[in-house]
């Protein structure tokens, strides 16, 4: 059996009532919905340490720096409910745009630091619309734990950040990337690519992988790191964003191992931008 879906926010503040009144601890998994396993896997923590769980599905314009990127992104509200029905989940939140962005809506929540690089710096405000829309959610919801992906490592990194900084009483927990048979993370944009596209793609990870084992063993990003591009390249990737070795607690550049680093990747393939990480 599906859970209910709601759309405005006084008929899930009042199931919310209910359940504080009960004593029963709340989660809240968002996600901008075309679920895969990997979200799949983040309701199933939910499930394993709160009494009730929202599943929040809402394609945020405010992330989207690219209008395309934006229309293109998949929309599967039916087929993402019945994904969920067998994990029992009390609420679906697809919220009206009116529910996150009233008339006149005027306040940008903006994280410096962590959301500088990398994503922050090839998405201009990208990251304030993360920010804003995960601010309004958790308080929305007022769920007690909220579930996001490493694969999204420095997302992860910019809520937890926003969180802390503005007082939002929730515990921000990080879930391990789910990965296809290939290695590829799995992405709501996969279901963008060809077979063949997802074949090429599937490359990517091992380069990685390989490319961490080197630096793992004292060598230094700056000379490995041509050679990691070349073959992500010569993979059948079209473009490559960026390649870097960061440090895991606040994402400044680092050139060796000497501290705890993820490797983060963002390229792009069949007018597919995807992106990676793994730790060191």
């Amino acid at each position: 059996m599906t859970a209910p879906i709601i759309r405005q926010l006084a008929e899930l503040r009042a199931k919310h009532s209910d359940w504080i009144r009960a004593g029963e601890r709340v989660a809240v998994v968002p996600t901008m919905g075309a679920l895969h396993a990997g979200h799949l896997s983040l309701v199933e923590a939910a499930k394993a340490t709160c009494d009730r769980v929202i599943v929040t599905i809402f394609v945020n314009p405010k992330q989207f720096n690219n209008p395309e990127d934006l229309a293109n992104y998949p929309r599967t509200e039916h087929d993402d409910a019945i994904k969920l029905a067998p994990y029992d989940v009390d609420v679906i939140y697809v919220p009206d745009p009116d529910q996150i962005y009233p008339g006149g809506f005027a306040t940008n929540v903006s994280v410096a630091g962590v959301a500088d690089q990398m994503e922050g710096a090839c998405r201009p405000g990208h990251f304030d619309g993360v920010a804003t829309v995960v601010a309004k959610l958790f308080l929305q919801t007022g769920a007690h734990q909220a579930f996001f992906g490493e694969k999204d490592y420095q997302q992860l990194l910019v809520v937890r950040r926003m969180a802390r900084d503005l007082d939002i009483p929730i515990e921000v927990v990080g879930c391990p990337t789910v990965r296809e048979a290939s290695g590829l993370a799995m992405s709501s944009r996969n279901m963008r690519l060809s077979a063949d596209g997802l074949v090429k793609a599937g490359a990517l990870h091992p380069i990685l992988t390989r490319l961490a084992a080197e630096v793992s063993a004292g060598g230094h990003f700056a000379d490995l790191k041509k050679q990691a591009e070349a073959e992500i390249l010569a993979a059948g990737f079209n473009e490559l964003e960026y390649l870097s070795l960061c440090s895991a607690e606040d994402l400044s550049t680092m050139e060796t191992a000497e501290a705890p680093v993820r490797l983060f990747v963002a390229a792009w393939i069949e007018d597919v931008r995807l992106i990676d990480n793994i730790a060191v």
